[in-house]
């Protein structure tokens, strides 16, 4: 008489495995052979597949794909670290460039890692500092907010900024507000002539439109291009 499978589901058949694999290991042949036939009729598995299942360990450990690793960020970043930070947080690109100078400041350094540390590529050393990158990120706040009244009354001309002829302009401000954007404080605004690049730089207490106004026209009147 043939019994049909039970309709068992994957996490199931994985579980019922765990329960009967020590067993089927400890087992004499006899026994085994049971334990199989049972492990089929139960899960619907084909004897040889049942066979592989039962044979190999449960837990397998899964290699990593990609290359084996040369760096240990447990050596590197002790030092790494605090030269990426004493030089202002640089990307991979410019702190290679700056690694063999900041390391001959560090006479005490063992050899051998001075040596890996000048080997890393730009991108090891963005991944190795990736963690430290994301701790040490800076957070700016932003002290301007979008006008929804004028935002349908002020033309915008679409396409590149004309760079040929000076006369062009691009105005910004940086509010100098610490951690904190309540009150009155300076603003720094910035105005540059995107043909010449000239800039001139003008401070004003809070944005009032009188204050801005008054230091775009002082900053207009001492651009060479106007």
């Amino acid at each position: 008489m043939v019994t049909e499978p039970l309709s068992m589901s994957l996490s199931s058949k994985k579980e019922y495995l765990g329960r009967i694999h020590g067993r089927y290991q400890r087992a004499g042949r006899e026994h085994k052979g049971k334990i199989l036939d049972e492990f089929c009729a139960v899960c619907g598995y084909h004897r040889k597949f049942a066979l592989r299942l039962l044979n190999r360990p449960l837990k397998r450990r899964r290699r990593k794909a990609g290359p084996k690793r040369l760096y240990d960020p447990h050596k590197l970043l002790p030092v790494l670290k605090p030269i990426w930070l004493a030089a202002e947080q640089p990307c991979g690109k410019l702190l290679k460039v700056l690694l063999p100078v900041w390391t001959g400041f560090l006479p005490e350094l063992d050899r051998a890692l001075k040596k890996q540390l000048l080997a890393m590529s730009a991108a090891t050393l963005d991944r190795l500092l990736k963690p430290a990158r994301f701790q040490h990120r800076r957070r700016g706040l932003c002290a301007t907010r979008p006008g929804k009244k004028l935002r349908h009354h002020i033309p915008l001309r679409d396409g590149p900024p004309n760079t040929r002829q000076p006369g062009h302009f691009e105005a910004d401000t940086v509010a100098h507000c610490g951690d904190s954007v309540a009150g009155d404080f300076v603003y720094t605004l910035t105005f540059t002539d995107v043909c010449t690049g000239w800039t001139e730089n003008r401070a004003t207490w809070n944005k009032s439109a009188l204050g801005i106004r008054d230091q775009l026209r002082t900053s207009k009147a001492n651009c060479p291009s106007r």
